[in-house]
């Protein structure tokens, strides 16, 4: 249940992000249009983040919880030490799954398979 109700924090994105793609771009051109669209893929990445964010942060949260660390920063130290050596196949997962959350939320045409 969300306390503000309809529309959420997303969809508000959502419409901005759509009423400038629709209504505003089509209507300029050159350097305005080219910051009116990096505008609007700001406002994307807002929404995937928003819609996202939670699930993605308690996924990556139980991956570190796997190697007993709480944050990016102690998994580093605990991979600079040594201390998860024999566990190199399930770090470079764990990473991997990292990457990929991100990337969905950054840009994710990136995740498409080449043609």
């Amino acid at each position: 249940m969300n306390l503000h109700g309809r529309p959420t924090t997303a969809e508000l994105a959502s419409a901005v992000q759509e009423f400038l793609r629709d209504e505003i771009m089509p209507a300029l051109d050159g350097r305005l249009r080219f910051h009116t669209l990096v505008a609007a893929n700001v406002l994307a990445i807002i929404e995937r983040e928003l819609t996202l964010g939670p699930d993605q942060q308690a996924e990556h949260e139980a991956r570190l919880a796997e190697f007993d660390v709480s944050d990016d920063v102690k998994l580093a130290a605990a991979i600079r030490s040594g201390a998860l050596d024999g566990r190199s196949a399930e770090v470079v997962e764990a990473l991997w799954e990292s990457v990929v959350a991100k990337v969905t939320v950054a840009n994710p045409k990136y995740l498409a398979t080449p043609a």
